[in-house]
């Protein structure tokens, strides 16, 4: 990413000083640990309406303090993303041993769910994330993802995308390899294909299941009617989607069906692709690579007015002492129970702050009020290219009799 005047521009923006100040004081929301929230998540989780909070907790989703339950699979409120790990967003290369040192210090601070997939890199954040919970693999849960057409031996990203239950078990192998591990806590089909039936794909799952390499499966970015039938032929864990403050598609099909079955939801870009957390403002633009370039919601002619919800943001961390991203995660976790960020980052301090807001709680009024703020603001732009967003809320084909 390339910003104009970017040291000025830092000095200038009104939300830096207040997360500068928060990092220096120990990733903000002061001494707040997964243990408070706990009672946080009995507080806030009352039933609002579609855009507003979450319903109360019941019996299948009580866990541990400072745990949440994807359908039976017990994790930290925050986990901890690790796409950007081998190449962030604006192409530059992280150093591995820091990128190893911010995992361990996750689990330090009581992430116990980290996310990866074959795509990132592709197949190299696996080996990162490998690497990284070596010492207590035991005692985390991995998630990663199949689905998209990678060579296994080379990692080339080859056309469109491969369920194929021969392809899926091949992959299962190599990611059992790349993280140093007997088996994937949570094994998600990262896009549908829309050549083989989800019946089909369930089967190989089962059976991978049955062989004690995979524990729990789930399914992203799935047409509903695919989620629907995945979950009878072989119960779905999570649901993993793009949700956020900047996109809230979710809230219409995704959480209402989620809800319905049992099945727990992770948000991935909880932060928006950094939006959220006040880094980009109205001069900010995007080298050739980032993704984010490709988005028109970041496009100059759609930025000015999607600020409106970053100054939301900024409010309400001036009056919670918080930083801005860490209103959007307890937004988030407000919501509903059953639901489990994974903010990525590639900045120990970040991560701090980042898990930290599992202990900022947001009052039932407190959240009215803020969804309400919410809905007035209408985000313009698409959030993916076409290109991209092509490969959402796809509907795998019936197996035939």
């Amino acid at each position: 990413m390339t910003r104009k005047n970017e040291r000025i521009s830092y000095e200038n923006n009104p939300v830096m000083p207040q997360r500068r100040k928060l990092l220096i004081a120990g990733a903000g929301v002061a001494a707040a640990s997964f243990l408070s929230q706990a009672s946080a998540d009995e507080k806030t989780t009352t039933n609002l309406p579609s855009h507003g909070g979450a319903e109360n907790l019941d019996s299948q989703h009580s866990a541990a303090p400072g745990k949440r339950r994807l359908g039976g699979l017990e994790v930290s409120a925050i986990g901890l993303g690790v796409q950007n790990m081998s190449r962030k967003y604006d192409t530059s290369v992280p150093w591995r041993p820091e990128m190893v040192n911010i995992i361990r210090r996750a689990y330090d601070q009581g992430v116990t769910f980290f996310d990866a997939a074959e795509a990132y890199g592709p197949l190299e954040v696996e080996k990162i994330l490998g690497e990284g919970v070596a010492p207590f693999r035991d005692k985390i849960v991995i998630a990663t993802k199949f689905g998209w057409n990678i060579d296994q031996q080379t990692g080339k990203r080859l056309p469109g995308l491969n369920s194929r239950p021969e392809h899926i078990r091949q992959v299962v192998e190599g990611m059992l390899k790349r993280l140093r591990t007997d088996r994937i806590d949570l094994l998600y089909q990262h896009r549908v294909d829309p050549q083989v039936p989800i019946e089909d794909v369930a089967g190989v799952i089962k059976d991978l299941m049955d062989q004690g390499k995979v524990l729990h499966w789930g399914l992203s970015e799935m047409g509903i009617n695919t989620l629907k039938r995945a979950h009878a032929a072989l119960p779905v864990t999570a649901v993993q989607s793009e949700y956020s403050m900047l996109w809230r598609g979710p809230e219409k099909n995704v959480l209402p069906t989620c809800e319905a079955l049992g099945i727990g939801f992770v948000p991935w870009s909880p932060l928006g692709v950094q939006f959220l957390t006040g880094w980009i403002d109205a001069n900010t633009r995007f080298a050739s690579g980032d993704i984010r370039a490709t988005e028109s919601r970041f496009a100059p002619e759609n930025l000015a007015h999607n600020l409106q919800l970053v100054e939301l943001l900024t409010r309400w961390a001036k009056r919670k002492n918080a930083a801005p991203g860490q209103i959007a995660l307890a937004w988030l976790l407000a919501r509903k129970a059953w639901i489990v960020p994974i903010p990525g980052t590639t900045n120990r301090d970040h991560m701090l702050q980042n898990t930290s807001a599992a202990g900022l709680h947001l009052t039932s009024s407190e959240m009215t009020e803020l969804s309400t703020s919410l809905d007035a603001i209408t985000i313009m732009g698409q959030r993916l290219p076409d290109a991209v967003q092509v490969y959402s809320d796809v509907e795998a084909p019936l197996k035939s009799e």
